[in-house]
């Protein structure tokens, strides 16, 4: 009787002290950090989907009709200035340059022989001066012929590199018909599209900055080793986009880019009176962000947020919160709209020192 009477004890002890603990643990479960958003002046890199284009990049064009009969280089070829890249059959323009040069000889002669008749008063001067004219018609078309001939033989407009050759030897060639492309890759532009009032922002602050140095970031996500620099923006605002054309150049040393590249440009945006929350402060639900708030009755509610941008464990808030809103840092998986919560309170610059950042 007496060992029932000590069981049922011990068991009522355990069950207390189990109670006891799952209470505990309730209420630790129960305790949440909050924090406010940070405002401040910072900057953030924004990345800017941009074409890359050489600095130099043409068609090259065959001037005359023919039949394609030498090619001089190969595709993906590093050609100098000048260097001869095909020959047109050139036999008419040359049979062409001859009958010009010839008929321009017999004007010569028969310009001699007016003038010998014009000065012993036989033929006018009028005469002489019509065989003279003559002399320079026929010269003309002499320049002409070796025009027409000049263009059987196409030569690089500059240095570059060769692209695909579409037609092969014997081809019969209209005049205009594409030969191929040239690239000119010893620098090269990224284009790219800005907002019209992050254009004003780089605008205003561009002198704060000290420079408009940008980096790029290419297909592979490998950032580029050169830096390149803003050195153009366009005149005009796209009216159906709203944005403007931003170009930038980059060294090409290596000629790792080339012509039609895609890639993204990497730029230092400053924001005045950035607003910063933790990014573990958010949670995502179909490509929109999310944040608790914690109301005066310490009841969270989701709030739908605006990124404008992003720093290492920090976003840069557009819109959605203001500096003043207590948001949950902690436990953003385990609570639900309208819960009661108890909460720690954390300053929001103790919160960013503890992410080992620097934000301004």
């Amino acid at each position: 009787m007496k060992k029932n009477v000590l069981y049922t004890g011990i068991i009522a002890l355990l069950c207390l002290v189990s109670c006891t603990t799952k209470k505990v643990e309730k209420e630790e479960a129960g305790k949440f950090t909050v924090t406010n958003p940070v405002q401040i002046d910072t900057s953030f890199t924004k990345e800017y989907v941009s074409q890359i284009k050489s600095v130099r990049n043409v068609e090259i064009r065959a001037q005359e009709k023919g039949y394609l009969q030498n090619i001089y280089v190969d595709e993906g070829q590093y050609v100098q200035a000048g260097q001869l890249l095909f020959r047109i059959m050139p036999q008419l323009y040359q049979a062409e340059l001859q009958k010009a040069e010839s008929e321009a000889k017999a004007a010569s002669i028969e310009l001699q022989n007016t003038k010998t008749l014009a000065d012993k008063n036989v033929v006018s001067k009028n005469e002489q001066a019509m065989a003279q004219a003559k002399l320079e018609q026929a010269k003309a078309e002499v320049s002409l012929a070796k025009l027409h001939l000049s263009f059987t033989e196409i030569r690089a407009p500059f240095a570059g590199t060769i692209d695909r050759i579409p037609l092969k030897l014997g081809s019969l060639i209209d005049e205009g018909e594409l030969l191929t492309s040239l690239s000119d890759n010893s620098r090269m532009f990224a284009y790219f599209n800005v907002s019209e009032p992050e254009y004003i922002s780089y605008q205003t602050d561009i002198k704060d900055r000290g420079d408009s140095q940008v980096g790029l970031l290419l297909a592979n996500n490998e950032p580029l080793k050169y830096k390149g620099k803003v050195e153009v923006i366009e005149s005009e605002f796209d009216s159906e986009t709203g944005n403007i054309a931003f170009r930038a150049g980059f060294p090409n040393p290596d000629k790792l880019l080339k012509n039609g590249e895609t890639g993204k440009v990497l730029m230092t945006v400053p924001v005045k009176k950035a607003l910063l929350i933790p990014q573990k402060a958010t949670y995502e639900i179909q490509d929109k962000m999310y944040v608790f708030v914690v109301d005066k009755n310490n009841v969270v509610k989701s709030r739908e947020i605006t990124i404008k941008g992003e720093i290492p464990d920090l976003y840069v808030v557009q819109s959605g919160l203001d500096a003043n809103d207590k948001i949950l840092l902690e436990g953003v998986q385990t609570v639900k709209d309208d819960d009661k919560i108890q909460y720690g309170y954390e300053k929001p610059h103790d919160v960013i020192s503890q992410l080992k950042l620097k934000a301004e």
